[in-house]
């Protein structure tokens, strides 16, 4: 099947455009990096602009930020006459930053997410995070950095802190998981006669909860219920995922650093990345305890159904 590394863009995002600096309030450091390492692994291609067949490096960047509701210029040279000159040392996560890699000026650009590193569509890996001052390569070609906007840093972790107050513009609840598998699944919801005593026949994810229990795939609680707006981890989802999709591994799997070899979805999760279906979060690790945000949910099982 065909990839389609796509990624649905939120309305709540507004589209800017112009050489100054955009004010990307509605988008948050989050948004940014987790959107760009959902991408880890897409394929590179010379002056392409599609990133499930390819894209270069100012192509990546342009469709990332375009995910954000920001408009960059196509080539690399174009992108730097954007935003505002920053210093190294004050670079903040979706600074853009620049490289000299063919001898000419700049001809390399990639976005900094923090802690010293880049990611960026590379010609020898496709997308991958590099050290800003890799001494074999980055470091030396490093030219500059531009801030093309100002995102926010109000983590929706830090609002998590109260209790349940979870934004699920943001998050994938166990409900949403349900319709969106039922859709992918192309199954029958019209029988929407619920056991669980959480989710009344009038809910609209009655019919898809009822059509997943009915395979098995999703069951509930301790007390019978199906908790239809708790959170979903992605250690849990990558269960529910190889489970309703009926996968099996497929040659070595990724190994990740905080998924032990007694982990209880150790197994799913290598299904999964033996299938090419996640390659981690580009930091060695899987996040199994994670939230799945609705960006992850979407690039699951867009790639599930290429």
């Amino acid at each position: 099947m065909k990839k389609r590394w796509l990624l649905p863009v939120f309305a709540s995002f507004v589209i800017f455009s112009g050489i100054g600096m955009n004010d990307a309030e509605a988008a948050s450091v989050t948004d940014l990096t987790s959107t760009a390492k959902d991408y880890i692994g897409a394929p590179y291609k010379y002056g392409g602009n599609d990133i499930n067949t390819g894209v270069d490096c100012s192509a990546y960047t342009k469709f990332i930020f375009s995910k954000l509701g920001i408009s960059l210029e196509r080539t690399s040279k174009d992108q730097y006459q954007q935003g505002t000159s920053v210093s190294k040392d004050s670079l903040k996560a979706g600074d853009l930053v620049f490289f000299n890699t063919s001898g000419n000026g700049i001809s390399h650009v990639g976005i900094y997410i923090e802690n010293g590193n880049f990611i960026s569509a590379t010609p020898s890996s496709g997308v991958r995070i590099d050290k800003l001052n890799d001494p074999y390569y980055w470091g030396s070609r490093y030219i500059g950095a531009k801030r093309i906007a100002n995102f926010t840093t109000n983590e929706i972790a830090q609002a998590e802190v109260k209790g349940e107050e979870i934004d699920f513009s943001i998050y994938a609840s166990r409900g949403a998981v349900a319709i969106q598998l039922a859709k992918a699944l192309a199954l029958d919801t019209s029988d929407t006669n619920s056991s669980f005593p959480d989710v009344k026949s009038s809910s609209e994810q009655a019919g898809a909860i009822v059509a997943l229990k009915k395979l098995g795939i999703f069951n509930g609680d301790s007390n019978g219920k199906f908790n239809p707006n708790s959170p979903i981890t992605r250690g849990q989802l990558a269960k529910v995922l190889v489970e309703a999709f009926d996968l099996e591994q497929q040659g070595e799997p990724k190994n990740f650093t905080d998924v032990t070899s007694t982990h209880w979805a150790k197994n799913f999760i290598a299904v999964l990345s033996s299938n090419k279906i996640t390659q981690g979060k580009g930091d060695g690790t899987f996040g199994v305890n994670d939230k799945v945000t609705l960006n992850q949910l979407n690039i699951f099982i867009e790639r599930l159904t290429r």
